[in-house]
């Protein structure tokens, strides 16, 4: 896992400062004011990498890229980065060599905004570190726990049974009734009256060949001749006079009691 691990810078600042710093005499902490801030001991380049979950500081030649001291960093904030307790610019690291010695020398930044930018890339490295240990923690309590089995047993078999699905009240789904031309349609109501079938009008032409012939009053001297007479000439009973002291309603009346008592019609009339 470590071959296959590779190297990501996080941060690069130009210009940097270190500094010769004196023992810490009491536990009150770094104060850059005793450092001799105007006469630097070495400027250079600062780069900030990680490998794994190891962050550098890597301090550099501006120039060449040589390599002038590194300190490896396994926590943040810890004792191999520590803040100075008078100044939001200087910091104090822990560089180390390849033989494991190590020394504590001071490091300051004359823009506010690199040291804040040094500092945030530190803070983002090993929040993910927490992340990433979490999530691992977290698999491999998964990884520990019993494991559900729901697949099915040798000879285990199940049953559907789709085809007489019940309703939402409990009764059987009523089937469908096939109509013609192959669509379904519904089953009447229960206790409904079938339709019936709406009788066709009749055609033009018998409707062209049937004349209703007027309605005939129906006198007491009337007899069948004359009848007959009224159906062939409609147009000269429709003249004659009505005298004026005739019931205008009477016509009605009489009108409407004689059409029982008529002869019976031929059988070439259509009905209605």
């Amino acid at each position: 896992a470590a071959e296959l691990e590779y190297e990501s810078v996080l941060c690069v600042k130009p210009d940097v400062n270190v500094y010769r710093i004196p023992p810490r005499t009491s536990n009150r902490g770094y104060r850059a004011s005793d450092w001799k801030l105007d006469h630097p001991d070495w400027t250079g380049r600062l780069r900030v990498t990680s490998k794994g979950k190891t962050a550098y500081i890597k301090l550099e030649d501006k120039v060449s890229g040589e390599l002038f001291a590194q300190a490896p960093i396994d926590q943040y904030p810890g004792i191999a980065v520590e803040t100075v307790a008078d100044s939001s610019r200087y910091f104090v690291i822990r560089i180390q060599d390849g033989t494991g010695r190590s020394a504590f020398i001071g490091i300051g930044f004359t823009d506010r905004g690199d040291a804040f930018d040094f500092n945030v890339s530190l803070q983002d490295h090993f929040k993910w570190v927490k992340q990433e240990t979490e999530i691992s923690k977290e698999s491999q309590e998964a990884d520990t726990r019993p494991k559900l089995d729901l697949g099915f047993k040798e000879g285990q078999t199940i049953k559907l049974n789709i085809g007489n699905m019940t309703s939402k009240k409990g009764g059987a789904a009523k089937p469908r009734v096939a109509g013609s031309g192959g669509l379904s349609l519904l089953p009447p109501p229960p206790g409904g009256k079938t339709a019936v079938p709406p009788i066709p009008p009749p055609s033009s032409t018998a409707i062209a060949n049937h004349v209703t012939p007027p309605p005939v009053q129906k006198s007491s001297n009337a007899s069948s001749a004359d009848i007959l007479l009224d159906l062939d000439a409609p147009a000269a009973a429709s003249k004659a006079p009505v005298s004026a002291t005739t019931d205008l309603w009477g016509d009605f009346s009489t009108a409407s009691s004689a059409v029982p008592n008529q002869a019976p019609q031929q059988s070439n009339w259509v009905q209605f």
